[in-house]
């Protein structure tokens, strides 16, 4: 079944139907969001602009996008859509209207090589003032401080996107730190069962777990009408696939599948450098590919953290030191220092084009692609800046920047089951919406350039949510 289709949408006024999310009203909101907000009137109109709604349809220019307490009430050309009077009109030429960025792998912490610290103040803003408005945290460290979080945010009391929880990485004997460590069938549906119980909607297995553990975990998941995701290894994309899995994250970084000899439960220690070895247009891979798209498994692209291993990559933005704590700096460049010294005997650049090829494959062979940056690794991909970036990397990899951005918005609502309010600028949706000063279609570096994010149809200052993270990323 082929999910990637384009959605065609009409120019002309679409009545808002009622819908399942709520949003949130301005008057809800507490000081320490309300510092953010630029606009929230009733009625709004943004006139002028072009709008990439998010279904793979062409650019739009010359578009007005009317919002109506809270919800995107029209979308066409100026002399299709009737603005009222009582209308607060945004004249925005040379400004580009995107749906708000679902991010899908999208943690409240962050690590370097040396330190893993929860973000509660700085994650949700810098989403946020990225122009993330949704986030599904795929792992957490500290899942009590995300379910807090979730609920502030929901709350109006802390600024930052919607959020869906996923509780503790769930793995084998032989991890440990911030995870829970399960060895049986039973004590998997145990700690599925108690997080769904605080409030988990999304579970996530991690590189060690048993095939017993995990099906098992998948069923009480499933029971309790909730999903489940993995960062995957010892079961393979294949086996994992045959358990009944939802999504699967890292692409093809992540899979064993095609590893020779591996035994039952084994994840490969020379994992990466199997998969350096892999024919993307091999039996196997397409195999692997034919089962994904055949069950519906949707696939999780974080292209913008492994990048972080290609020696000379990514390019060092300047905000990147104005936003990081001094010492995360630096911690972050010591680490980017050795890849560089080690560039000749890297491998990266080869599994890095490999898993690039991978994703186009598998979103061409009909499969449901989404993206997300990991703020993990060695510290150079943050909250919403390496979101931004899997917009170009996306695009490298051989999509068009319209695909691109179908992916980092309508396709990770679907996965999360929201593409009926969330993921396209059309009418009746809830308005999460992204305004970028240019263009992010013919100068894709553009998408940072984020002027205002909407989110229920409330403005917020996307400069002042970045700079209230100036110099404390990393640290807070």
């Amino acid at each position: 079944m082929t999910r990637f289709t384009p959605l065609i949408l009409a120019a002309a006024l679409v009545f808002v139907l009622p819908l399942g999310l709520e949003g949130q009203r301005a008057q809800e909101l507490g000081d320490a969001v309300r510092e953010y907000v630029t606009t929230d009137a009733p009625v709004i109109a943004l006139q002028g602009v072009t709008v990439v709604d998010g279904t793979g349809a062409d650019p739009a220019p010359g578009q007005t996008v009317l919002i109506r307490d809270g919800r995107i009430a029209a979308v066409g050309p100026a002399d299709e859509v009737d603005v009222p009077a009582d209308a607060e009109l945004h004249e925005l030429d040379g400004h580009t209207v995107i749906p708000g960025l679902i991010g899908m792998h999208n943690h409240t912490f962050y690590t370097t090589a040396g330190r893993s610290v929860q973000l509660n103040y700085s994650a949700p803003r810098l989403y946020l003032g990225s122009g993330v408005t949704t986030i599904r945290t795929t792992g957490a460290a500290s899942p009590y401080s995300e379910i807090n979080m979730m609920r502030e945010i929901d709350a109006g009391q802390t600024p930052g996107p919607r959020m869906h929880i996923t509780g503790p990485y769930i793995t084998g004997p032989g991890a440990g730190g911030h995870m829970h460590v399960v060895d049986s069938a039973e004590q998997a549906r145990r700690v599925v069962g108690y997080w769904a119980d605080e409030g988990a909607t999304w579970f996530k297995a991690y590189t060690r777990i048993s095939n017993e553990a995990l099906g098992a975990a998948i069923q009480e998941a499933h029971s309790r009408g909730l999903k489940f995701t993995g960062h995957l290894c010892s079961v393979s994309y294949r086996e994992a696939v045959a358990l009944g899995i939802d999504n699967l994250e890292h692409g093809m970084f992540t899979n064993s599948d095609w590893s020779p000899g591996r035994g039952p439960d084994e994840c490969p220690s020379n994992l990466r450098a199997d998969l350096a070895q892999v024919d993307i247009e091999s039996e196997e891979v397409q195999a692997t590919i034919r089962d994904m798209v055949e069950n519906e498994v949707g696939m999780t692209s974080t292209l913008a953290v492994y990048e972080l291993s290609f020696p000379g990559r990514p390019p060092l933005e300047p905000r990147f030191e104005e936003i990081l704590a001094p010492e995360a700096f630096r911690e972050y460049m010591a680490t980017r220092q050795r890849i560089e010294e080690n560039a000749d005997e890297s491998i990266m650049p080869e599994v890095f084009r490999k898993a690039q090829e991978f994703e186009l494959a598998f979103v061409r062979a009909g499969g449901l692609l989404a993206a997300g940056v990991d703020p993990t690794g060695n510290g150079g991909a943050l909250p919403g800046f390496g979101d931004q970036r899997n917009h170009e990397l996306l695009i490298e990899a051989g999509f068009t920047p319209v695909e691109s951005i179908q992916i980092l918005t309508l396709n990770g609502a679907r996965i999360l089951g929201n593409e009926d309010e969330l993921g396209s600028v059309e009418a009746g949706k809830l308005a999460d919406l992204v305004v970028i000063a240019g263009d992010p279609v013919d100068r894709p570096e553009e998408i940072r350039n984020v002027v205002t994010v909407f989110k229920d149809g409330i403005g917020y200052d996307a400069e002042a949510l970045v700079q209230a993270t100036r110099g404390i990323m990393g640290v807070r």
